[in-house]
């Protein structure tokens, strides 16, 4: 599937994408960073105006100043970290995939270990987190970690499954709340929390899930299929829109009747996406060895949802 291409980077594939505004941003990518080695875990940090990222072969976290453009070390080693969030403190979230744990880096620094084991088994390799409004911790488990020695340990996996788990805020219990995954990857709510959407990176699909009330999943449909490659995370606008991060060096956008109506055209393949800035309208993507930014005219989902 081919659309017109707008300014060698917006691919038209429905009038939707048009319509609604998607392709009225920058005229390029500008590319803030080119030497990792495989770039992951966009976070926009708006209190200090800085993006924060993983290089996870290299084992560090890198951040870049929005105000200045520097480029420095967060935290290294950083137990090969893959995704991050925020919590409804601010506090970072991380998914430390060479340590098997998802952990929280308090105001003072302090690093507290939130989840790395369940039923007495050590995690695969966690991946990425999504922190609901209620402060549950949400995130999935591939075994990308535990295949080799590049963006982790090589080990066998203990659980023997990939799957997806919920912390709860008020007790730090786990819980499994979906699995039958190949490699669930990036995760993301829908903006009233009534659906969760994840990302299968060896099925090439985006699931949606109900959640119920008990902070259960049902259904788990196939929200969109990849036929060419697979997906990484994903990320919502403020008009219901989902993009996804995806290998065939290109950010896909969906409407939410499911139908791809556009593509950012990356020269590289992307691995994960963030919307960031002061108006939360300039989305960042890392893509192989590079951190690109793209000032767009529509706007992330509100932060804290």
């Amino acid at each position: 599937m081919s659309g017109e291409i707008l300014n060698n980077l917006y691919e038209v594939l429905d009038e939707r994408f048009r319509t609604g505004r998607c392709a009225n941003g920058d005229a390029r990518l500008e590319q803030l960073y080119s030497d990792c080695r495989w770039a992951e875990g966009p976070l926009y940090l708006p209190a200090w105006r800085q993006l924060i990222w993983s290089d996870i072969p290299n084992d560090r976290l890198l951040r870049c100043d929005e105000t200045t453009g520097a480029i420095g070390v967060f935290r290294s080693p950083a137990g090969h970290v893959n995704g991050n969030t925020l919590d409804r403190e601010g506090r970072l979230v991380s998914c430390e995939q060479g340590n098997r744990r998802v952990t929280r880096t308090e105001h003072d620094g302090r690093v507290t270990v939130l989840a790395d084991r369940f039923e007495g088994k050590r995690f695969n390799s966690p991946n990425d987190a999504v922190v609901r409004s209620d402060g549950s911790v949400w995130f999935t488990d591939p075994d990308f970690g535990i295949t080799s020695d590049y963006e982790g340990f090589r080990a066998e996996s203990e659980i023997g499954s990939c799957d997806v788990y919920r912390i709860d805020p008020v007790t730090g219990g786990i819980h499994r709340v979906a699995d039958g995954f190949g490699g669930p990857n990036g995760l993301v709510f829908s903006g009233d929390e009534r659906q969760l959407y994840v990302a299968d990176t060896k099925a090439g699909q985006i699931r949606v899930f109900d959640v119920h009330e008990d902070r259960t999943l049902s259904d788990g449909k196939v929200f969109a299929q990849h036929t060419e490659g697979g997906f990484d995370n994903i990320r919502f606008d403020d008009e219901g829109r989902l993009w996804a991060a995806a290998f065939d060096e290109g950010v896909h956008c969906y409407d939410p009747d499911g139908t791809l109506i556009g593509r950012l055209r990356v020269p590289e393949p992307v691995s994960n996406i963030a919307f960031g800035g002061p108006k939360n309208n300039r989305l960042f993507i890392t893509a192989t060895t590079s951190l690109y930014s793209l000032m767009m005219s529509v706007t992330g989902l509100p932060r804290g949802r």
